[in-house]
This record gives structure tokens, sequence and C-alpha cells, in this order.
């Protein structure tokens, strides 16, 4: 069992950076349908500076850039240009996808499996974890403890309340988009540079997730660490069960889906019958 709590910890980090960043956008009125693709991205881009470098920190730091840099022009698609946002949400999930198999054909000479084979791999609680729940406990200040979380949430509360300060809520709106970019770079880079290889399409539904996990968390700091470990929980529980039970592989493999989803229910039945 200690086995499956510290591998849950593992599974839980994209998601809790991803739902971390996308939680300045919702808080700020614009829903962020993109955290998939941005994670995508992210996962790319640090696999693809380690991979030329050799270098964690490189890796990193090109996650991130990659991930803000595509979170910019969402934003600007979005605010500036009045696009919609879910459209341009969805665009944006389709271009990670197939931009970075083009990447990885025209720098790597595959669209399969890059392995970095020039980087160690990262112990089990590695500082990634730490730095996910640092982030997550600077959000809540950030949110709830600073003027900048007060005017970003009235971008979504009080618009009217902003412009008569003389303030403009898309200027917070787009500052969200940019932490979610920042989130999500942090987050893919974690998912390649943890596993030592890029592989087509390794964001799997995270982004989703981290949606879910913001929904199933009530918008909160520790509603959002609490529903990332559930799904943790249930992630880690299949990967166990595979070798131990005989039940087909695809049924195995949905357990997380299935727990999500049995949770999700039961949250909103549970806030129905409390009003």
């Amino acid at each position: 069992m200690a086995q499956i709590a510290v591998s849950a910890v593992n599974i839980m980090t994209p998601l809790l950076f991803a739902a971390a960043g996308g939680l300045f956008t919702e808080l700020a009125g614009t829903l962020n349908i993109a955290l998939e693709g941005l994670l995508l991205i992210g996962a790319f881009s640090a696999a693809a500076a380690a991979w030329y470098t050799g270098s964690f920190a490189a890796g990193i730091a090109a996650g991130i850039a990659g991930s803000l840099i595509l979170s910019a022009f969402l934003a600007a698609a979005a605010l500036k240009l009045k696009s919609n946002v879910f459209i341009a949400g969805l665009a944006v999930n389709l271009f990670a996808s197939g931009f970075t198999v083009i990447l990885s054909d025209r720098f790597f000479g595959t669209r399969g499996v890059v392995v970095l084979k020039a980087l160690s791999p990262l112990p089990e609680f590695n500082p990634y974890i730490y730095a996910g729940w640092i982030f997550l406990f600077a959000a809540w200040i950030v949110l709830y403890r600073t003027p900048f979380g007060y005017r970003l949430r009235a971008s979504a509360l009080n618009e009217q309340a902003l412009r008569s300060l003389g303030l403009r809520p898309d200027t917070y709106r787009f500052a969200a988009f940019l932490v979610s970019g920042l989130a999500c770079g942090l987050g893919g880079s974690f998912l390649s540079l943890n596993l030592g290889a890029f592989v087509p399409n390794i964001s799997a539904g995270r982004g989703w997730i981290a949606l879910v996990v913001i929904y199933l968390g009530g918008r909160k700091p520790l509603g959002l660490f609490a529903a990332a470990f559930i799904f943790g929980l249930a992630d880690a529980f299949s990967n166990y069960v595979q070798g131990v039970i005989e039940v087909p592989a695809d049924f195995i493999l949905a357990i997380p889906y299935i727990f999500v989803l049995a949770v999700m229910v039961g949250v909103s039945v549970y806030t129905r019958r409390k009003r």
C-alpha cells in the first residue's frame, strides 16, 4: 500500500500543476480548456532542450517557455481578437497534438518515442513533487491574500468595480492565462523528464482530468490537492492490479476515469441534496 501511495503522489504531480494553473483562469472568469495542449507542448519543449543539452534545468526552462508562448497566443486570441475561448482552446489542443509529432520527426527523425539517454532518472520523491505543493500554496496566497488576487477574482465577480478603479479586467485575465501556461510548462516538463523520454501525446488526457480536478476540488487550492490525490490513487491502483487480477487490460486502464466519474456524480448528488 505504501508503494501505491508513493506512486499516487507522482501521478498527481502534473495534475496538480495543471489544475493550479487552470484555477487562475477559472477564477478570472475564463475557463481554459487548453490545459491538455499546454501540458503537451511543455513536455515536448522540455524533452527537446534536455535531449540537446543533457540538462534538467534547460529542460524545465524550455518547458515553461514553450507553454507560456502558446498560452500567450491563446490569451491574445480569446481576449484581444475576441475569439470564442472554447474553440480557441480546442484549437490549441489539436495544434499541440499534431505539431509535437511534426517537430519530433524534424528534430529527432522519429514520430515515436524519443529517449533522453543523457539524463539520470529522478528519484521517487523528486523536487517536482515538493514544487507542486509549493506552487499550490503560493497560488492560495496570491489568489486570496494579495491585491492582485482580489482583482483577478473581481474580473469574474464584479467587472464594474474593477473598471471604476481604472483597471481593465482583461489585463488580469491575460495574466491568468500566463500563470496557467507557467504551471502547465512545469507539469509538462515533469511528464517527459520524469519518464526520461518523450512519447507522442504523453499528456494522455491529464489536461482534461485537471479541469475535472478544479471542479471536484470546489475551485479551492486545498480541494484541488485532495481531488488530484484521489485520481492519483485510482490511477496507481489500476497500475498495481494489472499483474494481480485476471481482467481485460482496457478495463483496468479505465479504472481511474470510472472512479473520477463516480466521485463526480456523488459530489453532484450531495450538493443538490444540500440545497
